[in-house]
């Protein structure tokens, strides 16, 4: 039975990396459910956040020949109760004269905060979990959804260990 796995993998911030990474998904037959790619503290450093639906044996395979890119500095796989993890999402709503107090009270209750509003819809912005994003949208549903956009999934694992500790010194080989 698949089960869905969040692997942070520290990679050197060079043209190329997301495609090579990304291409070794696809050719085993992995569908990545998110994806997200930024900088670290480290200018050198980017960190990606995949999120995968797989078994276990097959997610091992995988990290044994991403570990072989030489791009790869360092993959760790965050276990959800180790890890804060978060999305982002805009969410464009109807919300004319009648509507609008109860979309602006549902937004409160989420915790989120309108960004744009025009006469006939309001634009929101809310973080959280994958399950708080989707229990927003499905309140906001019957008020109409003119346009939605999520971000990938971003995670970082609990307490006082970064997962960039001691990760320099592979950036110091010989180019």
């Amino acid at each position: 039975m698949s089960e869905q796995h969040t692997l942070s993998v520290l990679v050197e911030n060079k043209p190329g990396v997301l495609v090579r990474i990304a291409g070794l998904f696809s050719r085993r037959g992995f569908n990545i459910e998110s994806l997200a790619v930024g900088p670290t503290e480290h200018e050198e450093i980017s960190r990606m956040t995949i999120v995968v639906n797989c078994e276990e044996h097959p997610l091992e395979q995988v990290t044994k020949q991403l570990n072989k890119l030489i791009n790869v500095l360092k993959i760790v796989e965050l276990e959800p109760s180790q890890a804060v993890q978060r999305e982002l999402m805009l969410i464009k709503v109807r919300a004319d004269t009648d509507s609008r107090s109860k979309v602006l009270e549902t937004v409160e209750l989420f915790r989120a905060r309108v960004v744009d509003v025009a006469l006939d819809a309001v634009t929101i912005e809310a973080t959280g979990s994958h399950d708080k994003l989707e229990a927003l949208v499905r309140v906001l549903e019957p008020f109409g959804i003119k346009e939605l956009v999520k971000s990938g999934t971003i995670a970082v694992g609990r307490g006082g260990r970064s997962i960039t500790d001691r990760t320099l010194r592979p950036l110091e080989r010989s180019a």
